[in-house]
């Protein structure tokens, strides 16, 4: 059987996976897919982060709540669930970084060893201590298939968007994710109206809503060198609230690379809305 394209071809279904689950629905559908297909699954649930149906819907002895930070703790649950995989899945409020963040020894050594501290250094790190556990990691887009980002236009149609303003889009996009600065971008005919850094897509957008201008576009890119153990592009039916909002009626979203969560519901009141998604 296969249970996702981006599972190891060694995947085996007789051994738990350990989903380490952030905010918001990105955790819930990917913990709904995994029980889909019947395989035993445990969860490290973040203390006020993670969604409390996630939490509620897991016995005692199959999950664990730890504070941002707690790594050891995380170490340990993995070790106690007899883990053969874990996931990193739905993110954690950005600010948690610099407050409400609980390190405990090992998290403290850990962070001390880093010389540059951004997200893909900190959760790479983390994803390389998980695995001398012996454990592996999984791509974070496993078992979401079928929500990812299609080529074309999703919402149907034809577009009036020109290519050229686009394709600048998706230059722009890439070199701000190459810098690791972030991974969207505003652009409008050939300027740039707005870059996402460390305060996340939608603040982004809601600026880039201040110019009040017309013909913007929303592009969202991965990494060249993307680390999907921990690092997927996101976007959902906050993201599409917000973009129409600020007044930004197009979106370009890399596919598959790109995961659109509740995706037939995106699609649909993205169309009721008037605005268009891209796969590119």
């Amino acid at each position: 059987m296969t249970y996702s394209r981006f599972l190891p071809k060694s995947f085996d279904p007789s051994r738990p996976i350990a989903v380490i689950a952030g905010k918001e629905i990105y955790p819930k559908l990917t913990l709904e897919s995994i029980r889909r297909h019947n395989l035993p699954v445990r969860l490290i649930a973040f203390a006020g982060e993670t969604r409390p149906d996630v939490i509620e819907s897991f016995s005692e002895d199959e999950s664990v709540v730890i504070k941002v930070g707690q790594l050891g703790h995380m170490l340990a649950a993995i070790k106690k669930f007899d883990a053969g995989y874990a996931m990193m899945v739905g993110q954690v409020t950005p600010r948690r970084l610099f407050k409400g963040l609980h390190p405990d020894t090992k998290a403290v050594l850990l962070l001390a060893g880093l010389r540059e501290k951004n997200a893909e250094t900190i959760f790479g790190a983390v994803s390389n201590e998980i695995e001398k556990l012996g454990v592996q990691m999984l791509d974070a887009r496993s078992f979401l298939d079928h929500e990812l980002a299609d080529e074309g236009v999703m919402t149907g149609g034809k577009t009036s968007v020109k290519a050229p303003d686009i394709e600048h889009g998706i230059k722009m996009a890439r070199g701000s994710a190459k810098l690791h600065i972030g991974q969207g971008v505003v652009v409008r005919k050939g300027t740039v109206i707005a870059v996402e850094a460390f305060e996340g897509t939608d603040a982004m957008l809601r600026r880039a809503g201040g110019f009040e201008t017309d013909q913007m576009i929303f592009v969202k890119s991965s990494k060249p060198e993307q680390d999907y153990r921990f690092d997927v592009p996101v976007f959902g039916m906050q993201t599409l609230e917000v973009m129409r909002e600020a007044g930004i009626k197009i979106a370009c979203l890399e596919a598959g690379g790109t995961l659109i969560l509740e995706k037939e519901k995106v699609i649909r009141e993205a169309r009721n809305w008037g605005l268009q998604l891209i796969g590119y």
